[in-house]
């Protein structure tokens, strides 16, 4: 027998073309990546956008574990997301459910390469991070690491881009938990690697969301960078609706 596969990927497959589409490697969108893989590799594949893998991964055997709704968030260079409903992927009709990284969450915000302007992936990205910073004066010549650490050593200026991030965090998610209301948010990507976001972020989400207390859990992720292989690979025994 020969073995099936399993692919992680930026974007979506188009249900009506089978072209790749919304893929932030804009080289790639129009493709027929999968027909070209199945063909080259002689063998059946399963492709799922690359957070979506995520969240596969983490809610059948990861910080999801157990729970009926799962949303992964990959904060990272890109921002992306993946529901799972009872440890099966929901992507949608279109394939992008859970594609929250672009809702505008400030209309006046820079410009995304979706072609719209102020996308959440504008602010929570590793890249908006950085833009925010720069913009407010930062040194152009620190990372998001750095910005993290002079923030937690009482830099006014890495403080307060990080007040900002944390609220917009607590913005963005808001609108998530309003209208899925998961039972747990698994964080993933580089940027959930900030401490902080699992308090203040947290405190930020509470403030923002239409109830009087916050129950949903924000944890990081169990599986680290291989979550989404590991996702890819959850393709085949679990059930993906509209394959």
């Amino acid at each position: 027998n020969r073995a099936r596969v399993g692919i992680g990927h930026p974007g979506a497959v188009s249900t009506r073309t089978g072209l790749l589409k919304n893929s932030n490697t804009v080289c790639m969108n129009g493709m027929p990546v999968k027909a070209d893989l199945e063909q080259r590799l002689d063998r059946p594949i399963r492709m799922a956008n690359d957070a979506n893998c995520f969240a596969l991964s983490e809610a059948i055997d990861g910080a999801g574990q157990g729970a009926d709704v799962v949303f992964g968030v990959i904060m990272g260079t890109g921002v992306g997301g993946g529901i799972v409903f009872h440890q099966k992927l929901h992507q949608g009709l279109q394939h992008i459910a859970g594609e929250w990284g672009h809702n505008i969450l400030e209309p006046d915000g820079p410009r995304c390469f979706c072609g719209k302007d102020g996308c959440i992936e504008n602010f929570l990205s590793g890249p908006g991070l950085l833009h925010a910073y720069r913009k407010a004066g930062g040194n152009k010549d620190d990372d998001t690491k750095i910005i993290v650490a002079k923030a937690a050593q009482g830099d006014a200026l890495a403080e307060a881009t990080m007040q900002r991030y944390f609220d917009r965090f607590g913005h963005a998610v808001s609108i998530v938990v309003n209208i899925l209301d998961p039972d747990v948010i698994v964080l993933g990507g580089g940027m959930s690697n900030v401490d902080r976001l699992y308090t203040e972020g947290r405190d930020a989400l509470a403030r923002w969301v239409f109830n009087d207390e916050l129950l949903t859990r924000v944890v990081r992720n169990v599986h680290g960078d291989s979550a989404g292989v590991r996702g890819a690979a959850w393709l085949w025994p679990a059930t993906v609706d509209h394959d």
